[in-house]
């Protein structure tokens, strides 16, 4: 027996893109929701079926993300526009080069997935976490793994550290009940996005959550990291009705733009700064810091201010970084477009 062809609603369809559509378009044109992207080409679930897409050259595939709606002119079979997202998950692309990278789009929840082994990484949590934040996506973190560990409570201790009120769960992803205990975030209209290292058990996870059977890879002796198995981000239907996007294992997690997202995470640190004596406090050795104060009474952890520092300038660097280039961007767009006129006008006047 197949499963029933998901309409717009199950597919995550709402008023915050119906209201993008002119009452023509609403009429004439198809809405579809991005399953996969493979260099120009994409895999497109839309209320009638899938279809087999070409990106029109005024889109480049990295505008695109997994999970963005988009507008499609029947018979043509062509992408017309894509709609506005709800929320946009993005890292600063890997390497030395500063640019955006599109993780997923239109996701409600995060599950960020760790382990209860030496893969368990404080800092990269953070990180993680400031991302979803500035997205306005809710994170939930996931320890798996858990089976394996003598006791996992310390590492769901630590979690809970990260980000005042951050959900975080401890689990066997090969267990039963985990579909169960991670339905709340998997029902019909929603979807969640799995992001995390390789051999944290995303596959696994994906597999269970999905009913689906997909490779999953084993996890090396010598270091406890995981194989790549999930290689592209990829958008599948979920037991519990939602829909769930996989991706690939992310060993670097750059902020970009994130000062927000930031803030909401190492919320007892900006919530300090309020109270330091000068406004522009760099909480190092100014009177009145009432940061280094809470650290000096021990209520705030020196290494968690530490990797605040880290992260704040990381972002102020890269997001400074990225406004030149686009500002030089758009300075070449508009060059580019002097000399066409000025082309143009020659021609005409010969």
């Amino acid at each position: 027996m197949t499963d029933p062809m998901p309409s717009l609603l199950d597919l995550g369809w709402s008023a915050h893109f119906l209201a993008q559509l002119s009452p023509e378009e609403a009429e004439a044109l198809t809405p579809g929701r991005v399953a996969e992207i493979q260099r120009d080409r994409l895999s497109v679930l839309t209320g009638t079926g899938p279809r087999g897409l070409v990106l029109p050259s005024e889109i480049g595939a990295g505008d695109v993300a997994v999970g963005d709606w988009l507008l499609i002119e029947p018979g043509a079979e062509r992408v017309l526009r894509l709609l506005d997202r709800r929320t946009e998950l993005a890292r600063k692309a890997a390497g030395i080069e500063t640019r955006p990278q599109l993780i997923a789009a239109n996701v409600d929840t995060l599950f960020i997935t760790t382990s209860c082994n030496d893969d368990f990484s404080l800092p990269r949590l953070e990180r993680a976490l400031a991302l979803a934040y500035e997205a306005g996506i809710e994170p939930v973190i996931l320890i798996t793994k858990s089976d394996l560990a003598t006791d996992p409570a310390p590492y769901l201790a630590a979690a809970r550290t990260a980000a005042r009120d951050v959900e975080a769960i401890a689990l066997n992803a090969k267990a039963p009940e985990v579909v169960q205990a991670l339905a709340p975030w998997c029902g019909a209209g929603r979807t969640v996005a799995l992001i995390g290292m390789s051999g944290t058990g995303k596959s696994t996870l994906a597999n269970a959550l999905c009913g689906t059977d997909r490779a999953t890879g084993g996890v090396r002796e010598d270091d406890a990291r995981g194989r790549h198995t999930t290689t592209s981000r990829s958008l599948h239907r979920t037991l519990a009705g939602g829909w769930l996007i996989d991706t690939p294992g992310m060993r670097e997690m750059g902020v970009f733009d994130a000062a927000s997202g930031i803030d909401t995470v190492f919320a007892e640190i900006t919530e300090l700064a309020e109270a330091c004596k000068f406004r522009d406090c760099a909480h190092e050795s100014e009177p009145g810091c009432a940061v280094r104060a809470a650290v000096e009474a021990g209520e705030l952890d020196p290494e968690r201010l530490a990797r605040w520092r880290k992260l704040k300038a990381e972002d102020r660097q890269a997001s400074e970084t990225l406004s030149e280039n686009r500002a030089r961007g758009r300075k070449m767009t508009r060059f580019h477009k002097r000399v066409q006129s000025a082309s143009r006008r020659a021609k005409f006047e010969d």
